[in-house]
């Protein structure tokens, strides 16, 4: 820890490639080289990006939305498999730690979707395959929720390296159990939410979770939000004038990077496609820590204690013959040595 590093996060904001799981894949791509050629060792790409949100959850009933989910699990990737594969290949080709977020197919069952962050190493490594793990209100339609395997820290060149979706960032205990693993970078992935209630102010919402995260924790947070393109207001809204109001409500994302004493190191961006960038020097969250350190001498671990359930899941154990036992590769908790996964708990 002498060495603490110093580095460039880019926060990218921007809409998929709408329900098209190669285009926006190769947008990612393009955009990971653009953060790279800019200086990042560190991208951040919003939740679920690949091949998108499913908004419908939130402008139709149950019933209406139930064809959708189709489009959507037939849209989604396989983890691991030939998307994850490109962004592995770009990250190793640019030499930086990527974060994004895909819709995952569960390998069990055609009912299943994960809303999963993925987080790549510098040399194309899957270090962590993180499901959320509660979809929040709506998104309960589409999503399953994960389990605490996933929930770690993952050592990288850039840091210890921790990531959150969306509402995850507002679980206290989630939160509380990435900084108490040593996290000093978080990267939380959202979407742009046009569709809560009309005194919802997302961009406020973000920035009010990040702030706090990296406040309390001591850290620095890299958000990455997604935006609302005229194409997902076309698919999803179509000739419904109410819905599209709706969708181009303002205010509806932002992107940034915070620092320890939780403001922003750079000014945020709101709603607009781009990229924020900005320095991260680890070595500042040496002295907040010594006023308020909530993983240490701030706390009392004799008075309150966290005890984390990392057991991988799967719907079925087999105890009598080993080689009946489902396959959860990439669920089972992964190495903290630099062990190459890919072909192992990853295949």
């Amino acid at each position: 820890m002498d060495n603490l590093p110093r580095f460039i996060a880019a926060a990218v904001q921007a809409a998929p490639v709408y329900l098209d799981p190669a285009a926006t894949v190769d947008k990612a791509v393009a955009l990971i080289e653009e953060a790279a050629g800019n200086g990042a060792s560190l991208v951040v790409l919003p939740e679920v990006f690949v091949p998108g949100y499913p908004y419908w959850n939130w402008t139709m009933n149950p019933v209406q939305g139930s064809p959708w989910f189709e489009r959507l699990y037939r849209a989604s990737i396989d983890v691991p498999g030939p998307h994850v594969d490109a962004l592995r290949a770009a990250a190793r080709q640019h030499n930086v730690v990527v974060v994004i977020g895909v819709n995952e197919r569960g390998p069990h069952s055609l009912g299943v979707l994960y809303n999963t962050l993925l987080t790549i190493g510098p040399d194309g490594q899957l270090l962590g395959v993180h499901r959320k793990l509660v979809p929040t209100w709506a998104e309960k339609l589409t999503w399953t929720g994960g389990d605490g395997s996933s929930l770690r820290v993952h050592h990288t060149p850039i840091g210890p390296l921790g990531v959150l979706a969306c509402g995850e960032n507002t679980n206290t205990l989630a939160r509380f159990a990435l900084l108490a693993q040593g996290e000093l970078v978080h990267a939380a992935s959202y979407i742009a939410l046009p569709v809560a209630p009309e005194d919802y102010d997302m961009a406020d919402a973000i920035a009010v979770r990040t702030a706090a995260h990296s406040f309390e924790g001591k850290v620095f947070s890299v958000v990455a939000c997604s935006t609302i393109s005229p194409e997902i207001v076309d698919t999803v809204a179509g000739d419904d004038e109410e819905i599209r109001r709706m969708l181009a409500r303002p205010r509806s994302a932002l992107s940034g990077i915070f620092g320890p004493d939780g403001r922003p190191v750079t000014e945020p961006l709101v709603d607009d496609e781009g990229i924020v960038y900005a320095e991260i020097d680890l070595a500042k969250c040496i002295q907040p820590k010594q006023m308020h350190d909530i993983v240490g001498h701030y706390n009392r671990f004799d008075v309150f204690q966290l005890h984390v359930d990392n057991t991988p899941r799967s719907p079925v154990t087999f105890t009598a013959d080993p080689a009946r036992q489902p396959a959860t590769h990439h669920c089972a908790p992964l190495p903290t040595d630099g062990t190459d996964t890919t072909k192992e708990d990853h295949a």
